[in-house]
């Protein structure tokens, strides 16, 4: 088993597309209803090399399991050293440290760009998620109670944050 993380490009968009696209229509992870097209995706991907923003894919074996990204927490430019992340891997590597190893990439990245705090918008309910950010250090700050629907009921958000040193 041997796992490489490196740049996303282009050539990844369809596989980020369907990792994406799994976490909308099976989960909360992300709140989003209606699938993504690889446009939006394209968009996306493009909007993040324009602002020097990372995109890691995670390889097991040469097969795209995962990736992470940061992106600005805030557009005002008090938020500037502020970025919130997201990390990804299909259901198959759950628990298998390939989410840990995408994180910690995020946030070499992020302290090598010279970001002072990571935000993590996780689901109240997701206490896999929490365990896992509270493992790297990220503390919750705050809970917005009832802020999503999905699947037919209200769903709370919980910050967390990491102070990069």
């Amino acid at each position: 088993m041997s796992l490489n993380l490196r740049p996303a490009t282009t050539n990844d968009l369809e596989k980020i597309l369907n990792i994406v696209n799994h976490s909308i229509l099976h989960t909360t992870a992300n709140y989003s209803y209606e699938i993504q097209t690889l446009e939006v995706q394209t968009k996306w991907f493009e909007d993040k090399k324009a602002k020097n923003l990372p995109i890691v894919i995670a390889e097991l074996d040469g097969e795209v399991v995962g990736f992470g990204s940061y992106g600005q927490f805030r557009e005002k430019i008090g938020y500037q050293y502020t970025v919130e992340h997201s990390v990804y891997v299909v259901d198959t590597v759950i628990g298998k440290g390939i989410g840990s190893q995408l994180l910690s990439e995020l946030i070499r990245l992020a302290k090598e760009q010279g970001y002072h705090v990571m935000i993590g918008a996780i689901d109240a309910d997701n206490a896999g998620s929490i365990a896992f950010h509270e493992k790297f250090g990220f503390v919750a700050t705050g809970t917005l109670r009832e802020v999503g629907y999905k699947f037919d009921h209200w769903l709370d958000l919980v910050f967390m944050q990491l102070i990069l040193k």
